[in-house]
């Protein structure tokens, strides 16, 4: 506690010069936390071990040769995935405790060391030849199956990312990757779909008790793919009224979440989010002159600063609540 603080409530007699230093002594002696610290450091340390490994492959590719490139891959993966397996705790529908501080690293580490052993075996071999949806599909399945077997919100992220990916190319003509034309109403509608469901996952697992925790992780995917995707229809296909309706329904279900949950994460998002689509259809105005547009941006991100300093009046929190 700051020492103005303490000496100005002993002058005011709140509390004693005993008490003054008692809390200096506390302050000075009670331990320090440093669990994210060592979180963000083991974290690190998984991808630097990755990409360790990368670099060995590639210096001495010719040394080692294939054979013992593609075993030492598979053995660490396979020695990763058998620890978490005997040290796993019992499945649960509910949150499952970690066994120990380096569980969940390890079995990241075997996810990643998997998509290092099937990129490998592709760039090498040719295994999945041109059938790329194939090589996203089996991680993803893979990780769906390890975040739930043992309960990882990191490999369900990964999960939910190659789910993106798989669907991408599994709706997509492969010409359309080859000319870089990522402005195919294919994937802006799949994009769509695809955040409508993983928002109405995250809500159905909550309501079914299935892995409640995870609702989360569906939701921030499922909302952000949404609003991308809104925005990307708008701005790339020519259906202003439709995709500029679903991008007002997205937003204003954001907020409605955010006040029921008193969440600052979505009222941001929603914001930004109607933000920018709205700048977007004020450019598209011809008429508009540019005076207009530079008092527009003046006035709006005002506006978005004053609502965002109300965000405790918005939401109905009390000022010592965490948002």
């Amino acid at each position: 506690m700051n020492e103005t603080i303490l000496r100005t409530l002993a002058d005011e007699q709140l509390i004693s010069r005993e008490q003054v230093q008692q809390i200096k002594e506390y302050e000075r002696e009670h331990p320090f936390s440093l669990h994210w610290e060592l979180k963000t450091i083991l974290y690190l340390g998984v991808i630097l071990l990755n990409t360790g490994l990368g670099l060995l492959i590639y210096l001495n590719i010719d040394t080692i040769g294939h054979q013992a490139v593609i075993a030492l891959i598979a053995a660490v993966c396979l020695a990763c995935f058998w620890y978490a397996e005997k040290h796993k705790a019992a499945f649960s529908l509910s949150r499952a405790e970690s066994p120990s501080p380096y569980f969940d690293y390890i079995v990241l580490l075997g996810c990643f060391t998997f998509l290092i052993l099937e990129g490998y075996l592709q760039y090498q071999y040719q295994v999945f030849g041109q059938k790329y949806g194939l090589a996203t599909f089996i991680p993803m399945v893979l990780f769906f199956f390890v975040a739930y077997y043992f309960d990882h919100k990191g490999i369900l992220a990964m999960a939910i990312t190659a789910l993106a990916s798989w669907l991408g190319i599994a709706v997509t003509p492969l010409d359309i990757f080859d000319n870089n034309n990522f402005a195919s109403a294919r994937i802006i509608y799949t994009g769509i779909i695809l955040g409508i469901v993983l928002c109405g996952a995250s809500f159905l697992l909550a309501q079914q008790h299935i892995k409640k925790h995870f609702s989360s992780i569906y939701l921030n995917f499922g909302a952000n793919i949404l609003f991308i995707s809104c925005l990307a229809g708008l701005m790339a296909l020519d259906h202003t009224m439709l995709f500029s309706a679903l991008l007002a329904l997205a937003t204003l279900s954001a907020i409605f979440y955010a006040k029921k949950e008193n969440s600052f994460y979505f009222l941001v998002m929603a914001v930004l989010y109607a933000y920018w689509g709205i700048s977007y259809l004020m450019f598209q105005i011809e008429a508009l002159h540019s005076n207009a547009i530079f008092w527009y941006f003046i006035v709006s991100c005002a506006a978005i600063l004053i609502f965002l300093a109300q965000y405790k009046k918005i939401l109905k929190v009390q000022s010592n609540d965490s948002v």
